[in-house]
């Protein structure tokens, strides 16, 4: 018994009854220093001090000497051998480190694997056998969305490639479209084609090598026309840096590569439009009133939205928004983010989230601030906006934006400048989705949660069928 180490369940002891290492120590007659120490597994247990424990803090012994560290390190080696962890796996020192230092951690771990695996058996049942391969195969898009993350959403190079095309003379927005058809024209060789919408089929724009044309469809506003020639101007006059970055993704897979370099050349043509100095300088002075930026630009509202989300170089950051984009049917059409909010991947995203409600009132900012359930706060804005094509079969061209920040950069947002901030009542409780939601007593509620059950009383009719 003397040799007992009891170092993570006396810290979680502690913990549980809010007591700091000086208040247990005195709780104990000990000191603190020696109290860490026995935390930390660097002095054994005597029997003494094992029963100062039990008696002072009304527990069984048994409960503080029972070792279960065995059955934790053969969960743990098994769970770290799933196939959908890559790169090298933690050695036996490495976990036992885990399991002495952070056991509570470890057991979270091993639930989230368990409810992880059983999400996946239960949709392999409904899938086929080939469903469980397809769900670990990352999709390009994610893929692509992950590694804009790791950058910040922001490519210091594609805004230096941007800078060197101006050259420090900036054309205005008037002006633009001129001056990119002739510099195509010049320096590469390349002219420029507006056509009908029925010549184009379902294309806006298409660059033909061989001709050396770049088509337009007349469906694209001026706005949309500049920004599809700069893509063009990046593809033809940055190979280089294009593929250079694209090899730093890791990405292997040429569909998701070429989709990657198709997102690289847009990144470039919204430094083109927005040179990163002045598009800074025009959101802080106006508090981030999007509409009057892209009037200052001659941009598009979602061009203006999607690039504030790249405002994090080195000395002037922007404020970190997320980027998301909706169809009527909920489903996600594109996504950047610079904050630690979960974008919903495929759609079903919160129905008390406003970039729903948002279809009803076409054209107008409608802001919302929110709380997510771990407690995190974000203010939000959504607006429709249209997508520039024609079709007798599709004359509601709507989608939805959403931008979002953390609620502590709210103040400097024009949008929420007449709300108090501070008041709770002010945050509507939002989920990622419904399959993720551990929330209970959500009117909007159209889903059980996949990794938790919510409570069941035959007696009794809650808000909706999933509890009660």
């Amino acid at each position: 018994m003397s040799k007992t180490l009891i170092g993570p369940r006396l810290r979680q002891l502690r913990r549980e009854r809010k007591q700091t290492q000086a208040q247990m120590a005195k709780t104990l007659g000990i000191s603190a220093s020696y109290v860490n120490l026995l935390e930390n597994n660097q002095r054994s247990l005597s029997v003494e001090m094992l029963t100062r424990i039990a008696d002072n803090y009304d527990i069984d012994w048994r409960e503080l000497t029972q070792d279960d560290s065995s059955r934790r390190i053969a969960a743990l080696r098994s769970a770290v051998q799933d196939p959908i962890f890559t790169g090298d796996k933690p050695d036996l020192q490495e976990i036992r480190g885990a399991i002495d230092h952070a056991p509570r951690l470890v057991d979270q771990f091993l639930q989230l694997h368990t409810a992880h695996r059983s999400a996946l058996e239960k949709v392999m049942q409904m899938g086929g056998s080939e469903t469980g391969g397809e769900l670990l195969r990352t999709s390009p898009e994610t893929l692509i969305h992950d590694f804009f993350c790791d950058h910040e959403n922001h490519f210091p190079a594609l805004e230096a490639a941007a800078e060197e095309v101006w050259n420090g003379r900036f054309t205005s927005p008037e002006n633009r479209y001129a001056e990119l058809r002739d510099r195509l024209m010049v320096n590469h060789g390349i002219s420029v084609e507006v056509q009908r919408i029925d010549s184009m089929g379902d294309a806006l724009r298409y660059y033909d090598e061989n001709a050396r044309i770049i088509y337009l469809s007349q469906a694209l506003n001026n706005a949309n026309r500049v920004f599809q020639l700069a893509h063009v101007l990046c593809a033809v006059q940055f190979p280089d840096l294009i593929a250079e970055i694209a090899d730093t993704s890791g990405i292997t897979a040429q569909p998701a590569l070429a989709r990657l370099r198709v997102e690289l050349a847009n990144y470039f043509a919204a430094a083109f439009l927005m040179p990163y100095d002045a598009f800074f300088a025009e959101v802080e002075s106006t508090g981030y009133d999007f509409d009057r930026v892209a009037a200052a630009f001659g941009a598009t509202f979602e061009q203006v939205c999607q690039r504030v989300t790249a405002l994090n170089r080195e000395g002037s950051r922007g404020v970190p928004f997320f980027f998301i984009r909706i169809d009527k049917a909920g489903n996600v059409t594109k996504r950047f983010n610079s904050t630690s909010f979960h974008l919903a991947e495929h759609g079903g995203s919160c129905p008390v989230w406003n970039i729903h409600t948002a279809f009803y009132t076409p054209g107008v900012i409608m802001p919302q601030f929110v709380e997510l359930p771990d407690g995190d706060r974000y203010f939000t804005i959504s607006r429709t906006v249209h997508r520039p094509v024609f079709s007798e079969e599709t004359q509601d061209r709507r989608l939805t934006l959403a931008l979002g920040c953390e609620a502590g950069y709210a103040h400097r947002i024009r949008y929420a400048s007449s709300y108090k901030i501070d008041d709770p009542k002010l945050y509507a409780p939002i989920g990622i989705n419904c399959h993720l939601c551990p929330r209970q007593n959500c009117l909007q509620r159209a889903h059980q949660p996949l990794f938790t059950e919510l409570p069941i009383d035959e007696n009794r009719r809650g808000n909706t069928r999933y509890e009660s």
